[in-house]
C-alpha cells in the first residue's frame, strides 16, 4: 500500500555507552541553566515621555480597585470561551482571537460581524451596574501581515518576503496601513512584529522571521514598531489611526534545536543577546508598548518563567516600560504550572496571562494566591500598574464605543485601492532571481504564454499560514473578494498589450505535452510551491521540496522545447535542484499575499521589451545546498550554501547558472507527530495493532487476525488501491496505533486536534470507547458508543489534545488511538492525523 496524504479527520471523538575516562574525572552534570548576566545586555532607558497626567490617573485607578477587578485585569481570555456577561462579571483586562477563533465560530464572518463583537464586549467591560470601576478591556488580534483574519482586508507578503525587500521605509507605510483596517473592526491591539531571527528552516514559523541576520530584524523592528503605533513622543504616537503594538517572542524563539517549535535553546548568551534579541532595543526605542515572552526555553529553562530575562533584562536593562504578555497557554509550559495556575510566570514577570480557554480557572487561583501570599501584592500591583499605563496611553481608559471611534465601521478601507498598492509594492520588492539562463525574463506580455500549476490561481496559496485561519487553509479565492491570484495578474497585464495567454494548470502533468497544444507557446510559467501552514504543522525534518508535480510539468515542457519559468511560494528557502535544473528562470516569490499582479509587474516587459520593474530583492536566508542544510549561515557563505545571504540576480545581470547536484534528495518521511495512519497504513514507525482477549497481533497488508480470532483487519480500496483498512470485531477487542513514545506536550497546549477519518460498515450493540495511552499511565478512554451505532458514510471528527493533557502523560505518548468494542463491529479507516482546530473539537462527548 501506499502512504497519501489526505486529511485527517476524526480524532477522535475519543481520546478522550561509553563512561568516562579513567585518565579524566567526568564534568559535573548542569543542574540548572547558564547564568544570565544582565550587565552584559544593551543598557537603555525608555523613550517615553512620562506623563505625570498618566502616572495619576493609574494610581487613582489601582487604589480604588478590589483585588477581583485587578485579578481580571491580568487575564487575557479567547473570544471562542468567553462572553460579554463573563467579560463584566469577572472584570477581565484583555480579550483576545486566536487564529481560529472568529465571532459566531465562523472565520469567514463578515467585518462587520468583527465589530459587532467588539461593541459587546467593550459595553460589558464598562458595565458599572454592578457597582465596579467598569475599566475598559483591550482586543488584541494577531494582524502579522495585514489584518489577516478578516475577508477582504489587504495581505502583504509574509516577513520573509519583506526581509528580501530589504526597505524598512515600507515596513512604516505597512504597519500605518495595517493598523488603519484594524481600527476598521474596532480593535485596538496586535500582536506584532515578530522579531524572531530564525537559524532553522526546519521551523515552522521561518516564514515570520525577517531574516536569518540579526542586522535586517534590527532595522525593520523599530520601522514597524513606528508605522503600527506612530512615532514616539509625537501626536501621532498611539492616535486613533494607530494600534498597540507587540514585539514577540521574547527571546530566542528562532534558535530552538532542530528548529522544534517551542523547543529548547542552547546557544550561548552572548548569541542570544547579539543575533537573536537584536529587534528588541530598536523596537523599545520606537515606544513598543508590549513585549511577548517566547515558549522556547534556554537551556531548560522556559522563557515564560525566566525572571532573570523578563524581569532583569527586557525591563531591568533595556527599559522596557509597557507589560509583558504571555503566549497562547505558555505560562502552563513552566516547570511545576498548568495552564489554569502558575505563579511561578506571574512572579518572574509575566504581566498579563494569555489563558484563551483556561481563563476562568486561572482566575479563581490567581486570585486565592494573591490572597494566599504565593503573589504578592506589590507584584500585582505592578503587573496592573502598567497594564492600565499601556491603556491610559492609548486612550482606551477614555475610549468610546468601537463602532463611533474613528476609521470603525469604514469597511471600504479595507483593501483599499491605496492599500492595495502598496501591498503590490510590496510583492515587487520582495521577490528574488536565482536564475535566469538566456535572459528567458522579461517576458514579452505580447507573446504567446501558458500558465501552469494550480498555485497560479489560488490565493490562499500565496497567502499561507495566518490567513483567515491559524494555519491558513480551506481558503477559496471568493475568500479574498479585494485581491488578485498571480494569474489574474498576469491575464490582465497580457490581455492589455494584445498577447496570448493560456491557463492550463495540470498540463504535463501525465509526464508529457499534448500535440495538440497549439499555437505552441513562446514560453510557460510554472506557479506551485508550499501549501499553508503555520507552527506545528509547519515544522519539517528536513528542507527537500518533494512534491513532483511541478518537477513533472517543468520537465514535460522542457522536452517539449518550451522555455520555461518557476515562480516558487514558500515559507522558507528549501531544497529545489531538480526543479531549479528543469527551468530556464526560476524566481523566490516566498508568499506575495494578495496581490499577485505584482509578480507580472515584474516577469512582463513593456512594449518595448524593456523591463517595467527590475528584481531588487535579495536573500534574506541563506539558500541551501542540500536538504539537511537546514542551519543558516548568514554572510558567512559555506560548501552547503547553494546561493548565500543576500543573493539575487537583476536584469542587468548576465549569469548561467549550471547545472545543480540532485543526488542528495530525500526518500519519502512520515512524521510521528503529526502523521499517524495515512491511506490504510500507519506512518513509519508507528503500528497498527489488533488485540483481543488472547494477545496483540501487528496489522501487515494486506490482512491479520488477532490471536483469539475475535478481531480482523484487511486492506481495502476506496479512492485508490487498498487506501483504507476495515476492522472487524466478532467478539471484545481493540484496534490501536502504538509506537515508541512520542512528546506532544507543546501540540497539546496549542490549538491542535487528533482527527480520524472513519465510516461504519456494521454498527454496535455493544459498547464502544476511544482512548489515548501514554507511557506510564492508563489509557485515557472516553465512550463514543453513539458514534458506532449506527451505519454511516465517511465522518470527520475532532478532540483537541489539551481535553487530555490532565489524563495523558503527552511527553510520552504511545498510543495516539485505541478503539474498544465490547462486541461486533465493522468500520474502515482512513487516516489519523494531527491538524490545526479550526472550531471543530471540543471537551464534549
Amino acid at each position: 500500500m501506499k502512504y497519501q496524504t489526505t486529511s485527517l479527520c476524526l480524532l477522535v471523538m475519543a481520546i478522550s555507552g561509553c563512561g568516562p575516562s579513567s585518565k579524566a574525572p567526568a564534568p559535573p552534570e548542569r543542574t540548572g541553566p547558564p547564568t544570565i548576566h544582565p550587565e552584559q545586555w544593551p543598557k537603555q532607558s525608555s523613550p517615553l515621555t512620562t506623563s505625570l497626567a498618566v502616572e495619576a490617573r493609574v494610581a487613582e485607578l489601582l487604589e480604588k480597585m478590589t483585588l477581583e477587578e485587578k485579578v481580571g485585569q491580568v487575564i487575557q481570555a479567547d473570544i471562542a470561551s468567553v462572553t460579554p456577561e463573563e467579560v463584566k462579571k469577572y472584570h477581565l483586562g484583555s480579550i483576545l482571537n486566536g487564529g481560529n477563533s472568529a465571532p459566531g465560530n465562523d472565520n469567514r464572518t463578515a467585518a462587520k460581524n468583527w465589530l459587532a463583537l467588539a461593541d459587546a464586549m467593550w459595553q460589558a467591560s464598562v458595565d458599572t451596574s454592578d457597582g465596579y470601576l467598569g475599566i475598559p478591556l483591550m482586543w488584541g488580534v494577531d494582524a502579522v501581515h495585514g489584518h489577516n483574519n478578516i475577508v477582504g482586508a489587504t495581505l502583504f507578503p509574509h516577513n520573509i518576503g519583506l526581509g528580501a525587500a530589504n526597505d524598512a521605509e515600507l515596513m512604516t507605510r505597512i504597519g500605518e496601513i495595517t493598523a488603519r483596517e484594524i481600527r476598521v473592526t474596532g480593535n485596538d491591539w496586535t500582536f506584532a512584529p515578530t522579531v524572531a531571527v530564525a537559524q532553522d528552516d526546519r521551523w515552522g514559523r521561518t516564514f515570520e522571521s525577517y531574516s536569518e541576520h540579526p542586522d535586517i530584524v534590527a532595522r525593520y523592528a523599530g520601522a514597524l514598531v513606528t508605522g503600527l503605533q506612530g512615532k514616539v513622543n509625537t501626536d501621532e504616537f498611539l492616535s486613533d489611526e494607530h494600534v498597540i503594538a507587540t514585539v514577540k517572542h521574547f527571546v530566542g524563539d528562532g534558535s530552538t534545536i532542530g528548529g522544534k517549535d517551542q523547543g529548547d535553546s542552547n546557544v550561548s548568551e552572548a548569541e542570544l543577546r547579539d543575533v537573536h534579541a537584536a529587534g528588541y532595543p530598536p523596537a523599545i526605542q520606537a515606544g513598543v508598548q508590549v513585549a511577548m515572552a517566547s515558549y522556547n526555553s534556554w537551556h531548560g529553562t522556559k522563557m515564560h518563567g525566566f525572571k532573570a530575562m523578563l524581569t532583569d533584562v527586557l525591563v531591568g536593562r533595556m527599559g522596557f516600560d509597557g507589560f509583558v504578555v504571555g503566549d497562547w497557554n505558555g505560562h502552563g509550559q513552566v516547570k511545576g504550572c498548568e495552564p489554569t495556575s502558575c505563579p511561578q510566570a506571574f512572579n518572574a514577570g509575566l504581566d498579563m496571562f494569555m489563558a484563551p480557554d483556561s481563563w476562568k480557572a486561572l482566575y479563581e487561583n490567581t486570585l486565592a494566591q494573591v490572597k494566599d501570599g504565593t503573589i504578592s501584592q506589590s507584584r500585582l500591583n505592578e503587573a496592573v500598574s502598567r497594564i492600565l499605563r499601556v491603556k491610559a496611553r492609548a486612550g482606551i481608559l477614555d475610549s468610546v464605543l468601537p463602532s463611533s471611534r474613528p476609521y470603525a465601521g469604514d469597511f471600504d478601507l479595507l483593501g483599499s485601492d491605496e492599500h492595495r498598492a502598496v501591498a503590490r509594492e510590496a510583492v515587487r520588492k520582495s521577490l528574488v532571481l536565482l536564475k535566469n539562463n538566456n535572459a528567458t525574463l522579461p517576458i514579452s506580455p505580447t507573446a504567446t504564454i501558458l500558465v501552469a500549476g494550480e498555485a497560479a490561481d489560488d490565493v490562499g496559496q500565496a497567502a499561507g499560514g495566518w490567513t483567515l485561519s491559524w494555519q491558513g487553509t480551506g481558503n477559496k479565492n471568493s475568500d479574498f473578494p479585494n485581491s488578485q491570484s498571480i494569474l489574474e495578474g498576469l491575464r490582465e497585464q497580457v490581455s492589455k498589450a494584445g498577447g496570448s495567454l493560456s491557463y492550463l494548470p495540470s498540463v504535463g502533468v501525465s509526464g508529457s505535452i499534448d500535440d495538440t497544444l497549439a499555437p505552441q507557446p513562446d514560453v510557460a510559467i510554472v506557479v506551485f510551491g508550499e501549501q499553508p501552514y503555520a507552527e506545528f504543522q509547519g515544522d519539517r525534518p528536513h528542507l527537500d521540496y518533494q512534491d513532483t508535480t511541478a518537477l513533472t510539468q517543468l520537465q514535460a515542457l522542457q522536452a517539449a522545447g518550451i522555455p520555461t519559468v518557476s515562480v516558487f511560494l514558500s515559507g522558507r528557502p528549501m531544497w529545489v535542484n531538480p526543479e531549479i535544473n528543469a527551468s530556464d528562470a526560476f524566481v523566490a516569490a516566498w508568499l506575495p499575499g494578495t496581490e499577485g499582479g505584482g509578480i507580472a509587474d515584474v516577469l512582463l516587459s513593456d512594449s518595448d521589451g524593456a523591463p517595467r520593474y527590475d528584481f531588487t530583492g535579495k536573500l534574506s536566508f541563506s539558500w541551501p545546498a542540500s536538504p539537511m542544510d537546514a542551519r543558516q549561515n548568514g554572510d558567512q557563505a559555506s560548501a552547503e550554501t547553494l546561493f548565500p545571504f543576500g543573493y539575487g540576480l537583476s536584469y542587468r545581470d548576465v549569469s548561467t547558472l549550471d547545472t545543480l547536484d540532485e543526488s542528495t534528495a530525500v526518500a519519502g518521511d512520515g512524521d510521528p507527530t503529526t502523521r499517524f495512519l495515512l491511506a490504510g497504513d500507519p506512518v513509519t514507525p508507528w503500528q497498527l495493532m489488533i488485540t483481543d482477549s488472547v494477545g496483540t497481533e501487528v496489522v501487515y497488508p494486506p490482512q491479520a487476525t488477532s490471536p483469539g480470532g475475535d478481531l480482523s483487519a484487511i486492506a481495502a480500496d476506496d479512492m485508490a488501491q487498498e487506501d483504507t483498512v476495515i476492522v472487524t470485531w466478532q467478539g471484545a477487542g481493540s484496534v490501536s496505533i502504538q509506537g515508541d513514545a512520542v512528546d506532544l506536550s507543546r501540540q497539546s497546549n496549542g490549538d491542535m486536534a487528533l482527527a480520524l477519518e472513519y465510516k461504519v460498515l456494521e454498527p454496535t450493540a455493544s459498547a464502544v470507547s476511544l482512548a489515548l495511552k501514554s507511557d506510564q499511565r492508563d489509557p485515557a478512554q472516553v465512550d463514543v458508543t453513539s458514534s458506532f451505532d449506527r451505519t454511516s458514510d465517511w465522518q470527520t471528527r475532532y478532540i483537541k489534545l489539551s481535553c487530555f493533557s490532565d489524563k495523558v502523560d503527552m511527553e510520552k505518548l504511545v498510543s495516539p488511538m485505541q478503539i474498544t468494542s465490547d462486541g461486533p463491529l465493522s468500520i474502515q479507516l482512513r487516516q489519523l492525523v494531527l491538524v490545526a482546530n479550526q472550531g471543530q473539537a471540543s471537551c464534549q462527548f
